[in-house]
């Protein structure tokens, strides 16, 4: 059985409350968890620290539960909705949904969930990575880029671009290698994710701000199915007037 979990926090420094923005008619919510019901997913639960994020997704018929505000990540939260589930034997692969990327494809979800059918060789944590197609996104720090082994499994994720090319300008990189960066969606083994927050921060992580690098810091694998679709997150009101603008040309 997969399980989809959505962390949905009410406070954003940038955009308080937008778990409960308004995105042509529905929240933003509401649309994360209908993107997610399309996937093969056995259940869809969204973890909130906000009541009336709780009842928001429990009036239009998606199911939730109240987590302790105070978890230093979502990956904590995740776990506290597990356990406040009954940690259903049945599970084998947990799928962290982002609650602020509306537009996440089934297909994204369903490439992950994939990984874990076969649970003699289901990898230890999951994520999905995106071909960079321009020299804007090769460059921002706000777009970790990953390399992999032949395996398809994560060596290490950066926020600058992996690899550095000594024999070539930077106008030509993308050129002559085919850079990967990361979408942040993960899946995991409900074993495994209970070990991840025992973790402590890791001088990987610290450097970077990238909380994957405690994970492999620590000796997890974290494999890595490619993907051509994109992430839209929304972290400002730019951002969702964007959206909006998004869903109109619909």
């Amino acid at each position: 059985m997969v399980l989809g979990l959505i962390p949905a926090r009410f406070a954003s420094t940038r955009l308080p409350g937008k778990p409960l923005v308004d995105l042509g008619g529905l929240s933003m919510i509401q649309r994360v968890v209908a993107q997610a019901k399309q996937a093969n997913l056995a259940r869809v639960v969204v973890a909130t620290d906000d009541a009336r994020i709780l009842e928001h997704v429990r009036s239009f018929g998606g199911e939730a539960v109240l987590t302790q505000p105070d978890h230093p990540s979502g990956t904590d939260r995740l776990w506290e909705a597990f356990q406040q589930l009954g940690s259903p034997p049945e599970v084998h692969c947990i799928v962290n949904i982002q609650g602020d990327e509306p537009f996440v494809h089934p297909a994204q979800i369903n490439a992950l969930a994939d990984l874990f059918a076969d649970e003699a060789t289901a990898p230890d944590i999951a994520t999905l990575v995106k071909p960079v197609v321009s020299e804007e996104e090769l460059f921002s720090p706000h777009l970790p880029k990953v390399v992999l082994n032949q395996r398809g499994h994560a060596l290490y994720f950066s926020r600058h671009p992996l690899p550095y090319q000594r024999q070539r300008g930077t106008t030509e990189w993308l050129a002559h290698h085919r850079y990967l960066r990361h979408l942040g969606l993960y899946a995991y083994k409900p074993s495994v994710l209970e070990q991840l927050t025992q973790l402590p921060v890791s001088p990987l992580e610290a450097a970077e701000s990238l909380e994957q690098l405690r994970w492999l810091e620590a000796g997890f694998q974290i494999a890595c199915a490619k993907t051509e679709l994109d992430a839209f997150g929304i972290d400002t009101p730019e951002d969702v007037e964007k959206a909006r603008a998004r869903l109109a040309a619909l």
